[in-house]
């Protein structure tokens, strides 16, 4: 591959590190490790236990500066009534760029049936909070003076808010929520001077849960649309799950793919080619009585990577102040 090539991936590279810096709390497949209030608000307190997650994500290992992220959530439902509240805490950091930030959530579940036993509710979630932005230059400046790179470490924080709604019907859900739904000047600036100040996502899940009457398996296939406002770039997560019943709990597992509906141009040779982000991701967890573990790998299947290596994910969790089961359905989400 000729220097341009290189030349204009990198540029690519940083550009889409530059965005995935600022965006909020970045969206990867930890979701689909029994955690879906990650980027769903309105699945704060949904459940019959309140619930807390941690996770860690480490990228390219043996790299200096590489993508790392670790978040802890919980939420619960309030007493018996209808109303729910979560926090989620991160530090995201991604080579010179890092952020911290924490996020109240307050949600509201209506019912629909007339009893609880027929699963039929919608729900309702909002999350505000503050995110702090960091970028180091302290050692950008080791080739001498340049007049567009202050050469200190900057910091803003700013305010957001998310907000959506889910919709479960017995073994059927459906998810939709704006993620980073004010502006946010931020520290990042191209090479106009210009700042990214919408970082405005949306998010588009839907599923269902099978089962055969009697049957210790489950399978659970699955969709997330992701539409960025400022780039018009989208993706979809296709995604399958499989549940076996234990005596003990549940043993789960699956594959996301992730594809991206816009590609990258680069110069290949004599030609030019252009590439779209493919991600395949396995995973496998086991719910003990109360306690949940989950490892999660994910690997970028393209021809040109800056690394090889995967990324790799770990979820610990635990169910606390559990109810009686109340629904008559196949919905690990709730039940």
């Amino acid at each position: 591959m000729k220097f341009k090539t290189y030349l204009k991936l990198m540029t690519l590279l940083l550009t889409i590190t530059t965005l995935n810096a600022q965006e909020g709390l970045p969206i990867y497949s930890d979701y689909l490790t029994d955690n879906y209030y990650l980027i769903h608000p309105s699945m704060a307190g949904v459940a019959n236990c309140a619930k807390i997650r941690m996770t860690g994500r480490q990228q390219w290992f043996g790299d200096d500066n590489a993508p790392s992220l670790a978040t802890l959530s919980v939420n619960s439902r309030l007493g018996e009534g209808p109303s729910a509240v979560g926090g989620i805490v991160y530090s995201d950091r991604n080579g010179f760029h890092s952020q911290v930030g924490a996020y109240a959530t307050y949600a509201h579940h209506l019912m629909f049936s007339r009893n609880e036993i027929d699963l039929n509710m919608l729900s309702f979630g909002l999350s505000a909070g503050f995110i702090q932005y960091k970028l180091d230059e302290t050692s950008f400046l080791s080739q001498g003076f340049d007049p567009i790179i202050a050469g200190i470490e900057q910091s803003a924080t700013n305010f957001n808010i998310d907000f959506g709604f889910s919709y479960h019907f017995i073994n059927f859900y459906a998810h939709a929520t704006v993620k980073n739904v004010l502006n946010n000047e931020g520290i990042n600036f191209n090479e106009q001077g210009l700042s990214f100040d919408n970082l405005r996502t949306y998010l588009l899940s839907v599923g269902n849960t099978f089962k055969k009457y009697g049957s210790e398996w489950s399978y659970e296939p699955s969709i997330m649309y992701m539409y960025r406002d400022a780039t018009q770039e989208s993706s979809i997560d296709i995604n399958g799950k499989v549940y076996k019943d234990m005596d003990f709990g549940r043993i789960w597992g699956g594959l996301s793919y992730r594809r991206s509906f816009d590609g990258a141009e680069f110069l290949d040779g004599s030609g030019v080619s252009s590439q779209k982000l493919q991600y395949f991701t396995p995973f496998v967890g086991v719910d003990y009585n109360n306690f949940v573990f989950a490892y999660t790998y994910s690997y970028q299947a393209n021809s040109v990577v800056f690394n090889n290596g995967g990324f790799h994910q770990i979820t610990l969790g635990y169910n606390f102040n559990c109810r009686k089961k109340k629904y008559e359905c196949d919905c690990p989400a709730i039940n």
